[in-house]
């Protein structure tokens, strides 16, 4: 898949036979999901070793609707009518350069039943929110080796019994407050920090957004505290603490453009922030969460194309849907690496076999000044990285934009037909 930039099945098989045998794969009930992901965890436990990393969680919808006459045991979206399925992936992110390190796990479910009328009062073992906690505990039994794990999700995943069950020693949760709670003493969660002095400001650089908010720099301001939050009287877990102590980081932008939604984020984290510098560094590991956009963007229309597999049951997309992830991370750990910040090796993407091809390709690559020479110690996943992003279109300027996904997943694909090139070359001759 990361090869041929596609999960269409006859494109990524060489002949009908083969295309048949991924078919009858997919659709075999023997293939389960957890043993899938049960093997993701074995992958990951030794890139993370002695790391602080991100586990980095979000839900995505994958919409069928333009096969769904074909296709059968599919649920709706969210908006209620078109046929699809959901996913919900945890990646795993280095603290300090931001390199993606791998895909953790993930849940792939249909929607099935419309919300019960008394969904607030459910335990959450009832309620469809329940994977957020699942992939927080995939997260923590999968990256034991890690020295630190810090689980960064969006307001989706502000839920109490996530703040009274999982946090302990070098394992922190880092969540968008979603929920206007109530406060131990009195008070409400969305008002604390308007008496807090402002600690420092801040120049985020904000993407472009279509139909929401233009490309701009915003300065924000910073304050920081500590927040004791109570258990919820509907639907929480009666067994839970009855307030549980978080430090709340508020990033507010003073004065936005006129015409522009002000930045206002309010993050909820089981880290100590005594400084500045402290709630500066929840900022940016809060910032590393784009990546899974990054991800979703790469499964889908930017990338893979998930969404026009003619694959037809449920059962057998949820199985494309995990390996179609995994080939997407591989994408997105190529473009963690592209600048050399981490050192990462090769293994972590390519085959043993494909040194060799990429050795050959460099000097055909590389131009005759210091700047037109890739940079990264050889041998490196940078060191490929580069040498793929110019496969794929990519100047190899300093001074030029960096590659993107697309990019990426181009230059993969040439450098896959090259590989393919060598073997044929060697067994002719």
């Amino acid at each position: 898949m990361v090869e041929c930039s596609t999960v269409c099945l006859r494109r990524l098989a060489e002949n009908r036979v083969e295309e048949m045998r991924f078919g009858r794969w997919l659709a075999n009930p023997k293939v389960r999901l957890a043993a899938m992901e049960r093997e993701l965890n074995e992958q990951i436990g030794p890139r993370v070793a002695g790391l602080h990393v991100l586990a980095i969680q979000d839900t995505s919808e994958i919409n069928y609707q333009a096969h769904a006459r074909r296709t059968r045991g599919l649920g709706t979206v969210g908006n209620g009518r078109d046929r699809g399925l959901f996913v919900h992936p945890v990646l795993a992110v280095d603290a300090e350069s931001g390199a993606c390190l791998g895909l953790v796990g993930t849940q792939v479910y249909a929607r099935t039943e419309a919300a019960a009328a008394n969904y607030r009062d459910l335990p959450i073992e009832s309620k469809e929110s329940l994977r957020w906690l699942r992939g927080a505990l995939t997260a923590k039994r999968a990256l034991g080796q890690a020295r630190q794990v810090t689980v960064i999700a969006d307001r989706e995943s502000d839920i109490y019994e996530e703040w009274d069950r999982l946090p302990g020693p070098g394992f922190d949760l880092l969540t968008r407050a979603c929920r206007d709670r109530a406060l131990s003493g009195g008070g409400k969660l969305f008002t604390a920090a308007d008496a807090w002095p402002v600690a420092g400001r801040l120049e985020l650089e904000l993407p472009a957004r279509p139909g929401k908010r233009t490309e701009r720099t915003a300065t924000v301001e910073v304050r920081y505290g500590v927040v004791t939050v109570k258990r919820p009287k509907h639907g929480s877990d009666p067994s839970a603490a009855p307030t549980v102590t978080l430090r709340l980081v508020e990033v507010r932008e003073a004065a936005a453009p006129p015409g522009e939604e002000p930045v206002h984020w309010r993050l909820l984290t089981t880290h100590a922030v005594d400084s500045l510098q402290d709630a500066l560094r929840i900022v940016q590991w809060y910032r590393r969460r784009w990546l899974i956009e990054q991800l979703f963007r790469t499964l889908k229309s930017q990338g893979l194309d998930v969404e026009s597999s003619q694959v037809e049951s449920a059962e057998a997309l949820k199985r494309l849907i995990v390996l179609a992830l995994l080939a997407a991370t591989h994408i997105l750990q190529l473009l963690g690496v592209r600048d050399g910040l981490m050192i990462r090796p090769l293994d972590d993407v390519f085959a043993a076999g494909q040194s060799g091809v990429l050795t050959a390709l460099l000097p055909s690559l590389e131009g005759r000044t210091a700047a037109r020479k890739n940079p990264h110690p050889p041998h490196t996943l940078a060191w490929a990285t580069w040498i793929v992003a110019r496969l794929g279109g990519w100047d190899g300027y300093p001074k030029s934009a960096p590659p993107g996904p697309i990019t990426i997943a181009r230059g993969y694909a040439r450098f896959s037909t090259l590989c393919e090139g060598a073997a044929l070359a060697k067994y002719l001759c």
